[in-house]
């Protein structure tokens, strides 16, 4: 893996400010009425243009081999909005574990339950941005509104 120094990685993304918890109500719906008009395969393109196109500088730096916008673009999102999560970086991969999404829980609070693809927006971006890398980003729910994804050079 890539080696991770104490310097800030400059993000393309990197709001700051309140928090606006119900952008991801407003995802979530967006997922719903994606699926009910156009199926799960547009869906599943949209989600991978944003992992290829809208972070497109973090696809890049991973198709050069570099990891560490990736994971500064985890610490600064899951830490603004409080989520209880570790990053672990190894010799052979990095793990992030989510043991609570606040965003999952937060939709879960507005319309009682998820959409049962709402964390493919998580898994297909993923996908998106390792696309034509030398690295796969595999994505493991453990539970409601927790996850463990988990960066590793392709073989």
């Amino acid at each position: 893996m890539t080696e991770h120094p104490a310097d800030p990685v400059p993000l393309r993304y990197a709001e700051t400010g309140e928090v606006h918890l119900d952008f991801h109500g407003a995802t979530n719906t967006t997922i719903e009425f994606i699926l009910a008009r156009f199926g799960q395969d547009a869906l599943d393109q949209i989600f991978r243009k944003v992992g290829t196109d809208v972070y497109r500088s973090i696809h890049e730096d991973l198709a050069a081999g570099d990891t560490r916008q990736l994971v500064a673009h985890w610490e600064h999102f899951f830490t603004r909005e409080d989520c209880d999560y570790d990053i672990a970086v190894g010799e052979d991969e990095i793990v992030l574990t989510v043991r609570r999404c606040t965003a999952w829980h937060h939709v879960a609070k507005l319309v009682g339950a998820p959409s049962p693809q709402f964390c493919d927006q998580t898994t297909r971006t993923n996908e998106g941005m390792a696309e034509a890398t030398p690295f796969a980003i595999d994505t493991e729910i453990t539970g409601p509104g927790s996850c463990r994804q988990i960066i590793r050079r392709r073989s």
